[in-house]
């Protein structure tokens, strides 16, 4: 199997990040070969090879692929969204049972422990994700939305904390109705809002 006939590279990096998502999440970082994912999208170890240097960077650019699909549904739904009702979306999804990118993300999380590959791609992963967030924290702050008296870094930081965690928690044993997690979160990002002016204050 090499490069497939009438496939772009693009085409095919995107086969292959697809079934790399697949066969972590079913076989973990550990248990899965390179060859299991050329094998499961299409191609040749060669025709993998030629995109991806190692099975680390396989693994959180498939994990990068996933959040950036997921964050674009979120911006695209509805651009011009305030920056608040953004993060309040996205926290309404974390508890719901984890799917092919929460299973990804305890793979990588784990595997960053043991393989020090892993742990430099994903601390690269995790400063792209910060650094979007920040920006995303900065511009509710330009147009009032949020307190500019906040850290966007730190903003970001507690953002990350949330979706790792959701990542690591399986929510069955612990689930909390969606109305209730809803509640808490409205409360959580009205914190971020500018407070109010004193009374007398122009």
């Amino acid at each position: 199997m090499g490069r497939i006939a009438g496939v772009t590279a693009a085409e095919t990096r995107e086969r292959l990040l697809r079934a790399a998502a697949d066969v972590f999440a079913r076989r973990g970082y550990d248990g899965t070969r390179v060859a299991d994912i050329a094998a499961g999208a299409g191609v040749s170890n060669g025709a993998l090879y030629a995109h991806f240097g190692s099975k680390a960077e396989l693994l959180v650019a498939a994990l990068g692929a996933h959040g950036r699909r997921l964050m674009a549904g979120l911006f695209d739904d509805e651009p011009g969204r305030p920056v608040a009702d953004l993060l309040l979306a996205a926290g309404r999804r974390l508890p719901r049972p984890r799917d092919t990118g929460g299973d990804l993300t305890v793979e990588a999380l784990v595997a960053a422990r043991r393989d020090e590959d892993v742990a430099l791609a994903m601390r690269d992963y995790v400063g792209e994700r910060a650094g979007r967030l920040a920006d995303l924290v900065r511009a509710g702050q330009a147009g009032g939305e949020l307190d500019p008296g906040l850290s966007p870094d730190a903003i970001a930081h507690f953002c990350l904390l949330l979706a790792m965690g959701s990542a690591l928690i399986a929510p069955e044993p612990y689930q909390v109705g969606e109305e209730e997690w809803a509640t808490l979160l409205t409360r959580v990002v009205a914190a971020l809002s500018p407070a109010p002016p004193h009374e007398g204050t122009p």
